[in-house]
Formats: C-alpha cells, sequence, structure tokens
C-alpha cells in the first residue's frame, strides 16, 4: 500500500533521487558530465575498485540515468540526459544556500557565547 497521497509518478520520482543517493554515484555523474569515459577512468579519478565502480553504474543505468556504449572492447559511460547538469548545478545552489545560513548561524552562536 503506498502511503496517502502519492501514485506512480511520486514513486518514480522517488525511485530516480534513490538512485543518486549516494556519493559515489553523485562523484560518478559529475565526472561524467564532463565527457565519456570507461570505468578503468572512473576507477583512476575516483581511486575506487573496479566492482564498486561497475556496481554504482548498474544502478545508475538500472534508472537510465547514464548510457552505456561499446567501442572496441571498451565500455564508455556517459550522463543519459544532458538536464543531469542542470540538477546537479541546481542542488549545489541549494547546499550553498544552506551553508550559507549555518555559517550565519554559527557567528551568530560565537557572538552569543563572546557575550556571556
Amino acid at each position: 500500500m503506498s502511503p496517502p497521497g502519492s501514485g506512480p509518478l511520486q514513486a518514480f520520482k522517488a525511485e530516480f533521487f534513490k538512485a543518486l543517493a549516494h556519493p559515489l554515484r553523485i562523484r560518478i555523474l559529475e565526472l561524467l558530465i564532463g565527457g565519456e569515459r570507461s570505468v578503468l577512468e572512473l576507477q583512476r579519478a575516483l581511486d575506487a575498485e573496479q566492482p564498486i565502480v561497475s556496481q554504482q553504474l548498474a544502478v545508475l543505468r538500472a534508472k537510465r540515468i547514464v548510457r552505456a556504449r561499446k567501442e572496441g572492447t571498451t565500455v564508455r559511460y556517459a550522463v543519459g540526459d544532458p538536464e543531469i547538469r542542470a540538477l546537479l548545478e541546481a542542488a549545489r545552489r541549494i547546499f550553498n544556500n544552506q551553508l550559507i545560513g549555518s555559517r550565519s548561524m554559527l557567528r551568530e552562536l560565537a557572538r552569543e557565547r563572546r557575550r556571556r
């Protein structure tokens, strides 16, 4: 039974965001925004083992967030939709806004401590 007010579209959206909910997958996307890469290239850039990189790519492929293209014996991966760049940039702006608010609060706390 799905939660009240949710339906297939909300479930689809939730599954999409779940696929993004891993630090290594986010880093993979950030790298792929710059262009196609092989698993080996991703491994080196991430300093991660091949099975781990492949596992994370499989999750992203299953949700069609990345696509694969065979080039000889090498599989090259790319972002499946150019809007992923915009999504990550929007997220970065949101995180920056939250951090600015946190810094303001920390400054206020420091001033409060000095007044005591």
